[in-house]
């Protein structure tokens, strides 16, 4: 009896420790297959050494009309989260919304990046080895008064293109993903299948993790430490995709980020290899709900930064018409 216990004991270690190396045995695993994946996806100088666009530049004329085509019910459906005040263990800036004496005017006050507030990250929010996108350096580009290059104000025309929601916890049978899940490519291309939808260039895509559905019912955790996301192994597949938009209900990318030595690797490739804006913190359950019912996972995206000179991002409120 002792002799079987321990034989299961040890199988069950053996099998628990192959289960953890599935999750960190794919590359990139480490600084040095990192940089060999930021150098293998770059897109520095695919739209010309001047370029302020990015992946942006995939979403032409005939994206936009693609887009538009896709709108039969007249339903519209909001991606952002109402402003938190209340500091958490996620929100440790509060938007602060003050009103002024006689109670008909009032002042906003918001730090929106990180893992609260939803907006987007312009191509100059993230760097890697003191270079932007397309190679500018630091000191050209990041100043105190702003981005010289890159900043959010070159959307200012706003992008409205295809996109496509993933809704991982649907295909997976949850109602959530508990942080630290991995996703890679062949979940998206289950969920293709299962949805009987294809990313295409120029589209959006916005991964739904349940992260906001989590919170209400366990309430708020240190999400920049511990969520759900995808992998950095999938940067290939949505650069061979063509993806213009990457969005998600937290930051995108799994923490802990299983690439060791390498804080944010998937905001990195994206942001700065690619050139892809990323949408943070969007609210994606009514959305999931909006896709359910009407059984329609593609849809017509509007993103309407405010057009801050050399803003390293925006607050948004997203839309999504079906």
């Amino acid at each position: 009896m002792r002799s079987l216990l321990i034989c299961s004991t040890v199988a069950l270690v053996l099998v628990v420790s192959i289960a953890a190396q599935g999750q960190v045995a794919r590359a990139p695993r480490n600084a040095a297959e990192f940089d060999e994946l930021f150098r293998q996806v770059s897109n520095w100088g695919r739209w010309g050494k001047d370029d302020q666009l990015g992946s942006a530049n995939l979403v032409t004329e005939a994206k936009r009309r693609q887009a538009a085509a896709l709108v039969k019910n007249g339903v519209s459906v909001s991606l952002a989260h109402n402003a938190i005040t209340e500091k958490a263990a996620d929100n440790p800036s509060p938007f602060e919304h003050t009103m002024n004496p006689g109670f008909f005017m009032d002042t906003y006050k918001v730090s929106y990046h990180g893992y609260a507030h939803s907006h987007i990250d312009a191509l100059c929010h993230i760097l890697y080895k003191d270079q932007t996108y397309n190679g500018y350096s630091r000191a050209e580009v990041n100043t105190e008064k702003g981005c010289t290059k890159l900043g959010i104000d070159n959307l200012k025309q706003g992008l409205i293109t295809r996109a496509i929601l993933i809704d991982i916890p649907r295909l997976k049978g949850v109602p959530f993903l508990e942080p630290g899940t991995a996703i890679y490519q062949e979940d998206v291309e289950a969920w293709e299948k299962m949805a009987g939808v294809k990313i295409q260039s120029g589209d959006a895509i916005l991964l739904r993790t349940g992260r906001w559905a989590r919170r209400e019912k366990v309430g708020p955790w240190a999400v920049g430490r511990s969520a759900a996301g995808f992998h950095a192994s999938i940067i290939p597949f949505i650069k061979a995709r063509g993806v213009a938009i990457v969005g998600s209900d937290a930051a995108s990318e799994v923490s802990p980020t299983l690439v060791a030595g390498v804080n944010l690797p998937v905001h990195t490739l994206l942001i700065t290899a690619l050139g892809i804006n990323i949408l943070d913190n969007q609210d994606l359950e009514t959305l999931a709900e909006t896709c359910a019912k009407l059984k329609k996972w593609e849809f017509m995206l509007t993103i309407n930064p405010m057009p801050i000179t050399g803003g390293t991002g925006s607050p948004m409120n997203t839309i999504a018409t079906f």
